[in-house]
């Protein structure tokens, strides 16, 4: 920075001569820039600092519009909720383990009310027209679907014990195949789904 006490110093000086000769008093020109200067740095320090200080303040609304947006912007599927509560009502109403009818859904469907199988099986738990007429429910709605289909799986867990790895089977293949062969029957398909059922459970 410079030294304005020096310039002052002369500055004083040359007042002192103007007045001896009755000059006219002057400012010397180097003192009038340096004062500028100091008050340009002075002026641009505040700025700096009250800049600073507005981005400091306004940095957390910015994160809160971060965080709005990406609310706002957040995949959402309306259905899933709805699933999600019609699965545990179901599961609570015929006794049976929500996860598991979740997981019945999941590879029956992925959950989709409006899948419908080449075999012709209708919706979230991809009951087939017969099926769903013995036990009393309309499978193109979807409470009424997984309702149909917690109840079948609930009748299928007491035909065979309890045992999930066979009421599962025999939700695929039926039960018969599952009686006759004593387990889960040898169809590719049928194990394939067994094990995903169950992996999923797990």
């Amino acid at each position: 920075m410079m030294d304005l006490s020096a310039i002052r110093q002369i500055q004083a000086r040359i007042a002192e001569i103007e007045g001896q000769f009755n000059l006219p008093q002057t400012q010397l020109p180097g003192a009038d820039f340096a004062a500028r200067l100091r008050a340009e740095i002075d002026r641009s320090a505040a700025g700096a600092a009250e800049k600073a200080h507005t981005v400091q303040a306004a940095a957390p609304s910015v994160a809160v519009q971060e965080t709005a947006r990406a609310e706002r912007t957040a995949p959402t599927d309306a259905a899933q909720p709805d699933l999600a509560r019609t699965i545990h009502a179901a599961a609570q109403k015929y006794a049976v383990d929500p996860k598991l009818v979740s997981a019945v859904a999941e590879v029956e469907s992925g959950g989709r009310q409006d899948a419908v199988s080449d075999a012709g099986a209708i919706g979230v738990m991809q009951l087939m027209p017969g099926t769903a007429a013995e036990l009393g429910v309309n499978p193109y709605d979807m409470k009424s679907n997984v309702e149909g289909g917690t109840k079948y799986l609930s009748e299928l867990l007491g035909t065979f014990g309890g045992d999930v790895r066979k009421a599962v089977a025999a939700y695929n293949a039926g039960a018969s195949a599952v009686k006759a062969y004593g387990g889960v029957p040898p169809y590719a398909e049928t194990q394939d789904y067994v094990n995903r059922v169950l992996d999923i459970y797990r």
